[in-house]
């Protein structure tokens, strides 16, 4: 073999020699509660840190600390004595190589907060004993020789005044398949409380506007500022796509997953009904109102092809207003016109 395909073999080989000269080496973790009670609706902060106690540079597997994150189950937490289930990332890697192993010189700590209720169910009440528990870490190389042991924390207990009543089926797993229901995913307890209340929020909005359309006032200012003139067929198309998307608030089984971080409101997969996925601008909305997070989840309901099948014409409030006049035809059959139909601000008759 030429010597150059030779050099990087060699320094990976020395790499993990250096690694595993400190098997035995002592990396103490400490778990801090940022509060060891959390109101209903409150995030659950505890501060992971570990210390390298012994008198040689250590290095760590960056996915197994919370350094970059949590994509595995670092934490053994209970509640009430019983096992809570992780629902978080677990991913395939390939095997380890020097970048992705963090050092840790003698005496020294790295720190990193961490949210839980994200990662783990703890949405509903009771006392929660949570441990940090990270499996011995393979040096490059070297089969299954440690760099460092397994890293375990003293248990640490906090009080979580959780959203659903001691004893209460998590909200995160998924409801029945058919049946009604909202569950979450990637989301925080905080996030939580405030994704049901948009939940709420959408449903009346949807109430409100069937029982518009099936009054009789279905053609009055509040109907042809979004969906436009006077038209009979049209008109009950509007009312049709209102009554799926009520029912889907009512009666489906709704999921939201909020692991998006793009600078939107929401998406969904319209053939994979019913999950919306909540992005940025979601979070910086008001309940109610123009462009709300309750609009939202109606918009976004409404795109399943097994709900109203809409799609996305225009954007804003403007736009949906002129295409009311220029196109009704494609008006009943866009997203936001939907939604601002149902947030109706300002107030229309």
């Amino acid at each position: 073999m030429p010597l150059p395909s030779l050099l990087p073999q060699l320094a990976f080989a020395a790499f993990g020699c250096a690694l595993s000269a400190g098997a035995l080496a002592n990396v103490e973790v400490t778990l801090t509660p940022l509060q060891p009670t959390v109101g209903r609706g409150d995030n659950v902060l505890v501060r992971v840190t570990l210390t390298n106690a012994s008198g040689a540079a250590q290095h760590l597997l960056r996915w197994r600390t919370p350094l970059d994150g949590v994509e595995m189950p670092l934490f053994d937490i209970r509640r009430d004595g019983q096992p809570v289930r992780y629902l978080g990332r677990r991913i395939k890697r390939a095997a380890p190589g020097p970048a992705d192993y963090v050092r840790l010189d003698p005496g020294a700590s790295l720190s990193k907060t961490v949210e839980l209720s994200v990662l783990y169910e703890m949405s509903v009440t009771g006392s929660y004993t949570i441990s940090y528990r990270s499996a011995a870490m393979p040096a490059p190389g070297a089969g299954v020789q440690a760099v460092v042991g397994e890293l375990v924390s003293k248990p640490v207990s906090i009080w979580v005044d959780g959203r659903l009543p001691r004893g209460a089926r998590p909200a995160s797993m998924a409801p029945e398949p058919g049946g009604a229901g909202l569950a979450y995913a990637n989301c925080s307890n905080a996030q939580q409380e405030q994704l049901a209340t948009a939940m709420d929020a959408g449903r009346a909005m949807t109430v409100d506007s069937h029982a518009y359309l099936t009054s009789g006032k279905q053609y009055g200012e509040r109907y042809t500022t979004w969906f436009g003139a006077l038209d009979a067929a049209r008109g009950a198309k509007v009312t049709s796509n209102f009554t799926a998307i009520k029912d889907a608030f009512e009666n489906k089984p709704v999921k939201i997953d909020c692991d998006c971080d793009e600078p939107y409101f929401a998406y969904v997969y319209p053939a994979r009904p019913y999950t919306v996925w909540v992005c940025r601008a979601f979070w910086a909305a008001a309940v109610t109102g123009t462009d709300s997070r309750g609009g939202t989840l109606l918009h976004e309901l409404s795109h399943f092809d097994v709900v109203a099948a809409t799609d996305d014409h225009v954007y804003g409030q403007a736009g949906a207003a002129e295409l009311a006049k220029s196109a009704p035809e494609r008006a009943i059959n866009n997203a936001d016109s939907h939604e601002y139909f149902g947030e109706n601000t300002p107030v229309q008759q």
